[in-house]
């Protein structure tokens, strides 16, 4: 266990493993394009990686970079900033969303459960040239 916000959590590492083996055996032959944002699951991580929520383990994301149809790189989402450094801002649907530029991580399209919608592209390029940033 580990303490978050003063409370104590718990991760629930089966019930996660029950959804990933009906994750796994989803399809993956659908199309999806950089600059979407889907609820993805992510699961029950490990440490400071970052988790889904709910009971589907899931939370937004942001595809970076589509590599096929089954193999993509994404940001997760998220509605605080915690350090401006790690943290870039965006609108989508009139509200503010952060990405988590330090949680870029390779994803199988299985774990995509329902689309949002698209970025602009100007939020997109800025998103992408702090994302060049931390690579370098």
């Amino acid at each position: 266990m580990s303490k978050i916000q003063g409370e104590q959590f718990k991760k629930d590492f089966d019930g996660w493993n029950e959804l990933k083996k009906i994750t796994h055996g989803k399809s993956d032959n659908f199309g999806v394009h950089e600059r979407e944002i889907w609820w993805t699951s992510f699961g029950v991580n490990v440490g400071v990686e970052i988790d889904g929520k709910n009971e589907m383990f899931e939370r937004p994301s942001l595809i970076l970079r589509k590599f096929n149809r089954q193999m993509v790189w994404v940001l997760p989402i998220t509605s605080r900033s915690k350090n401006p450094r790690f943290y870039e801002r965006f609108l989508f649907n009139d509200s503010e969303n952060f990405v988590v530029l330090t949680q870029l991580r390779t994803v199988s399209t299985k774990r995509f459960v329902r689309k949002v919608g698209m970025i602009s592209r100007d939020d997109f390029e800025r998103i992408m040239e702090r994302v060049k940033k931390h690579l370098k």
